[in-house]
């Protein structure tokens, strides 16, 4: 069923495209209903404007919080048009229908983003008004259109303009389930910061407000559908909020997830970084004065399993850079047996223009390559307070994210042996990079370069003697991380085989004094975090 509009009620926070939309209900003869600035707003283009107390018979009160919450508003909205209690109540309080409603509400995600924002100024921020218009009109879709985004004025305009003053049933439906959407995400923003005010970790209920970023090729394989959702107004600088550069082939379920990956290990580094990675694991992670030199290490590290990997960097992709990873088979990985190279993902802060045009016509692969553009990382703006969800079916398992770095101060020395300076500095890349790789997890080092990885293992013996195995003779001299405490002795007997040199180990095991003596006999420098990096 077609309704023709003829009266509207508009009253919006943001007015983007608001003066075209009204001037365009106007020329088809709709009656316009405003409120406060939007009225003015439209007052001051020539619009003929109807007050909102005109019709209440209130004015608008209470610093604005009180003005459409009246029975000749909200009547106008939920009355049934076919039903004849309703019309008769209708004609009995002299309330007139309204068949559309544009509405959005006040920017409450947007005023407790700023750091500087008050609790009274938040709760001066939350609509009510807004989201009841909305939910009645919603909930009447069957008579009424509710309009509660910029974005959607054309779709309305163009159906107006060729449906002669009239929106289809389709269309109102569509857009009352978008609405619904809206207020559940309003609400959910309002719960979420006022937990966080309250001090409370886990909340008796959550809803996670999500918005669609954009629908995926597939999911994680082809018979799955999948689709990227964002989180409004997120602080922390991330793979969400990066910027996907023109060119390149669409970014994929399972691209986001090892970009996400990759990106997370790379913050980590003030220094010079790069990591790649491939399935969920660093395949690849280096720092080093010059980022073009920790480039070179990370691909090094495993040239073979980084055909087709995520590269993340933590500084500018420039020139000379670009060059860097566009010839890495060329120069660097045709000598250590690869068979050749591709990167599904580059990740970086920046890129510069001529960078950009490098990457995508040196070689074939490039113009495929998909480029992501974060901004400048500020660790100071890590989101302490997103939780990080794992699905179950039926429920969902929430935590506080792992958040815990490198700590110098809280370290301590078992050993006899002591590490080095530059045992530490090793040590703290495979540190790093054990907390980002699925456990159970070895991780070794040399020069500041992972070398050898053993990942997702049933036990941590086969995850050492992967990561051995991979790293070859340079074991010998290389720093040792394991995500977890050592239960047994068998692990650092076998890094002792392999000419292992320092170990970085959470420490807490029944038998750490076991431990503890078979790296004294060997020489090596064990040294305690305290913290397990368990990744499941």
């Amino acid at each position: 069923m077609d309704v023709k509009i003829k009266t509207a009620l508009i009253s919006v926070s943001d007015k983007t495209g608001v003066v075209e939309f009204a001037q365009a209900l106007a020329q088809l003869g709709v009656k316009i209903i405003s409120t406060g600035g939007t009225a003015k707003t439209l007052a001051q283009a020539g619009l003929d404007v109807i007050a909102i107390d005109s019709i209440t018979g209130f004015p608008e009160m209470m610093n604005g919080r009180v003005k459409t919450l009246h029975p000749k508003i909200h009547g106008a909205l939920l009355a049934l048009r076919d039903n004849p209690d309703h019309i008769r109540a209708m004609e009995t309080h002299d309330i007139d229908p309204i068949d559309l409603v544009c509405v959005n509400l006040y920017p409450f995600e947007q005023t407790v983003a700023n750091p500087n924002c008050t609790l009274a100024e938040a709760i001066e921020n939350i609509d009510i008004g807004g989201p009841s218009m909305i939910r009645s009109a919603s909930k009447n879709h069957k008579f009424v259109t509710v309009v509660t985004d910029p974005s959607q004025y054309e779709k309305v305009t163009e159906q107006l303009l060729a449906n002669n003053g009239a929106v289809a049933q389709d269309l109102r439906s569509d857009l009352a389930r978008i609405a619904f959407g809206l207020t559940a995400s309003y609400d959910a923003a309002i719960s979420a910061y006022l937990n966080v005010k309250a001090g409370v970790e886990f909340p008796e209920r959550i809803t996670l407000s999500l918005q669609q970023e954009a629908t995926l090729r597939y999911g994680e394989n082809p018979h799955q559908s999948g689709a990227f959702y964002k989180r409004p107004n997120a602080i922390e600088t991330s793979v969400s909020s990066g910027e996907l550069l023109e060119g390149g082939t669409a970014i994929s379920f399972n691209n986001l997830l090892d970009t996400n990956a990759a990106f997370e290990l790379v913050k980590e580094f003030d220094e010079p970084a790069v990591v790649v990675v491939k399935h969920l694991n660093p395949c690849g992670c280096a720092i080093d004065d010059d980022i073009r030199m920790a480039y070179r290490k990370a691909y090094e590290g495993d040239v073979v399993s980084a055909f087709g990997g995520i590269i993340a960097l933590n500084r500018k992709v420039d020139v000379e850079l670009a060059h860097t990873i566009m010839e890495s088979y060329s120069r660097y990985g045709k000598a250590l047996g690869a068979s050749g190279f591709f990167a599904e993902v580059i990740i970086a802060p920046e890129f510069d223009a001529e960078a950009i045009e490098i990457i995508r016509t040196l070689k074939s692969w490039g113009s495929r390559v998909r480029l992501v553009q974060t901004g400048p990382m500020n660790r100071a703006k890590l989101d302490v307070n997103e939780f990080d969800v794992r699905c179950i079916i039926g429920g969902m398992l929430l935590q506080k994210r792992d958040l815990v770095g490198w700590e110098p101060d809280q370290l301590t020395f078992p050993t006899k042996a002591k590490a080095t300076p530059e045992q530490l500095a090793d040590l703290k890349v495979a540190w790093l990079a054990a907390k980002h790789t699925k456990s159970n997890t070895i991780v070794l080092v040399k020069n500041k370069k992972v070398i050898g990885v053993g990942a997702g293992q049933m036990n941590r013996i086969e995850s050492g003697l992967l990561a051995f195995k991979q790293a070859g003779e340079e074991t010998k001299g290389s720093a040792m991380a394991s995500d977890a405490f050592f239960p047994f002795p068998d692990n650092v007997e076998n890094a002792a085989k392999h000419g292992i040199k320092a170990i970085v180990q959470p420490g807490g095991s029944k038998k750490d004094a076991e431990v503890i003596a078979v790296a004294d006999a060997a020489g090596i420098a064990m040294v305690f975090t305290g913290k397990r990096h368990f990744k499941h």
